[in-house]
């Protein structure tokens, strides 16, 4: 297996499958938007290649707030490495737990429209 940072736009939106996965309701467009967005904020999106398919992703940005501090990844000089995973996403949760992941508290949202 082999990881690599997806840099340009053909291979961001050849990951858009195994994103989907996750997301059901994100549609390509969709996707190709929220990355233009995201990407000038400093999030990088990683893939697992085997056989020179994408088998699975993980998107990181760095940030800083009051409840973790700086966090995402060691090589950053950060804290903490934080996650966000659907509730409904079981075998996620089992992996990340059996990897000393906890959840020390619950993520809230609220559509605005």
């Amino acid at each position: 297996m082999k990881v690599s940072e997806l840099r340009s736009e053909q291979e961001l939106m050849r990951a858009y499958s195994v994103v989907h996965e996750l997301h059901h309701d994100l549609t390509e467009e969709r996707y190709a938007k929220l990355l233009a967005e995201m990407r000038p904020q400093g999030y990088r999106l990683f893939a697992a290649w085997e056989d020179g398919e994408i088998v699975a992703v993980a998107g990181v940005v760095v940030l800083t707030n009051l409840y973790y501090g700086r966090h995402a990844a060691r090589a950053a000089g950060c804290e903490k490495a934080a996650l966000a995973c659907g509730r409904e996403q079981e075998d996620a949760l089992r992996f990340y737990k059996r990897r000393g992941y906890e959840r020390p508290s619950y993520a809230m949202r609220k559509n605005l429209r």
